[in-house]
């Protein structure tokens, strides 16, 4: 049975304006930024009222988290759904190809990367933080995993190839090569992987 079988009319309808809010943040972030978007702008893009939004988020601060939340959400339910038998670089290649279509496809900027007030207003929401130390003890993992069985270099520190993998997944070159080379979103993508882990396989390996 769905969450929604479980849930009155009226929750129903609530969790539905509640996710189409979330939907109209993530696009206003995307295109004006954290600093430059107002709760006007959210309640505008979706049709309703500001006292309206202000039912679900009190605050500008709490509904960017609360994007941000269901980003992290989405990373982790990603690597849920792996195949078991995927080695371990398979896994963290999957789940940075996801990002980057994420951010491709008009998704949430990596706000964290953005400034130091985003990054002070996120530290201070504990669901935040939960997720983020939950999919980084993950990342961390599965980085040590594959430098133990040669998959990336072992001569490197972990913590080095764990960070340059998260430059990837906000790297400006995303949108300079979608708006000024032309690039195609797949071409993009294929050529990400290939400058990420490329630079990170033990000598004498390449990434294809």
């Amino acid at each position: 049975m769905s969450i929604f079988g479980k849930l009155s009319f009226k929750d129903h309808a609530f969790k539905l304006r509640e996710d189409a809010i979330l939907d109209a943040a993530t696009q206003v972030l995307a295109a004006k930024g954290f600093d430059l978007m107002t709760m006007d702008d959210v309640a505008g893009q979706i049709g309703i009222s500001k006292p309206s939004l202000y039912k679900h988020f009190k605050s500008k601060d709490e509904l960017v988290g609360a994007c941000m939340i269901r980003l992290l959400d989405g990373a982790l339910d990603h690597l849920a759904g792996h195949a078991p038998e995927w080695t371990p670089l398979q896994r963290l290649a999957a789940l940075l190809e996801w990002a980057l279509r994420v951010r491709l496809d008009g998704g949430l900027p990596f706000l964290p990367s953005t400034s130091n007030a985003v990054r002070d207003m996120l530290m201070k929401n504990l669901g935040y933080i939960t997720k983020v130390m939950k999919l980084n003890k993950m990342l961390e993992k599965m980085v040590q995993q594959a430098q133990q069985q040669g998959q990336l270099d072992a001569s490197l520190p972990s913590d080095v190839i764990l960070f340059s993998y998260y430059a990837r997944s906000c790297d400006p070159a995303v949108e300079y090569l979608l708006r000024f080379a032309k690039m195609e979103k797949e071409e993009i993508i294929r050529h990400m992987l290939r400058v990420c882990f490329g630079g990170m396989l033990p000598p004498g390996q390449r990434w294809e």
